[in-house]
């Protein structure tokens, strides 16, 4: 698998009991038909709410990113996904 793509996204929860670990699992599970999750870290929003910022890598002739990001939107615990960033390699 080549490795050609970096796409960096935040990952907003339902609110500040959401599991963060929880989908950070979730989102590793799902890069790894695609890719691979090259870090991870979580960035305060606003009143104890956090966010995950996530930077993958993806092999372009897979795709996967807009698989990725419809799935963690489908979690109970996510408000929204964003893509900030995304650049061949």
């Amino acid at each position: 698998m080549k490795l050609n793509v970096v796409a960096k996204i935040r990952i907003t929860p339902d609110g500040v009991d959401s599991d963060l670990d929880a989908i950070r699992e979730r989102l590793e599970e799902l890069v790894g038909g695609y890719g691979k999750l090259h870090k991870s870290e979580m960035k305060p929003i606003a009143f104890g709410l956090n966010s995950i910022e996530a930077t993958l890598l993806l092999d372009d002739s897979k795709g996967g990113l807009e698989e990725i990001e419809s799935s963690l939107k489908e979690m109970s615990e996510v408000s929204q996904v964003d893509v900030v960033d995304i650049n061949l390699l």
